[in-house]
């Protein structure tokens, strides 16, 4: 099996629980939302996607305050891009794995003092005020809505998780490893 054919397999399993979640559980009917957060649970699946911001040496950010003061060295698109990745990075943790935030907040991090939800909402409100600079209308509003909507996204992605761990008991779901 190739990688494009995991890729795709992945993507319709995040699909399916995504939606059913949302708009039968949660009664969110927003397919955007919906298609952006399958988007969001099929690209963190590599590692190197969860990981993607990195410091002038190369280094992937794995904190936070870092990836913060990386996006606010960048200008235009960049800066952006940066500020919508750690939205993403903080909802995909905040709400499919809350269990390893206590981890990541320990006394020993520059992230210790961050509030990620406030941190997370934050995130995408400027990624989105820099989206409509550029003139991306849906993106920007989307990226608000993410933003607005931040808690209910996360408890969303934490019943897709358990959703897909009981599929996994059950053998029906394929294997979620990162890569």
């Amino acid at each position: 099996m190739h990688a494009d054919d995991d890729s795709t397999k992945m993507h319709r399993f995040f699909a399916g629980i995504t939606e059913q979640t949302f708009q039968a559980k949660l009664g969110v009917p927003d397919t955007d939302l919906i298609d952006y957060l399958t988007g969001l649970l099929t690209r963190f699946i590599h590692s190197d996607m969860v990981f993607k911001v990195r410091s002038l040496t190369g280094k992937p950010l794995t904190e936070v305050a870092d990836m913060l003061i990386e996006a606010e060295a960048r200008i235009g698109q960049a800066k952006q891009s940066v500020h919508q990745h750690v939205g993403d990075f903080l909802l995909f943790w905040s709400g499919v794995y809350p269990e390893s935030l206590t981890r990541m907040q320990k006394a020993d991090r520059k992230d210790h003092l961050l509030n990620y939800w406030v941190v997370g909402k934050q995130a995408y409100s400027k990624a989105s005020q820099l989206s409509a600079e550029e003139h991306a209308d849906n993106e920007a509003e989307l990226l608000n809505k993410l933003s607005h909507e931040f808690e209910l996204c996360a408890y969303g992605l934490g019943e897709v998780r358990r959703e897909w761990e009981r599929r996994d008991q059950e053998g029906d779901s394929p294997q979620i490893i990162l890569m």
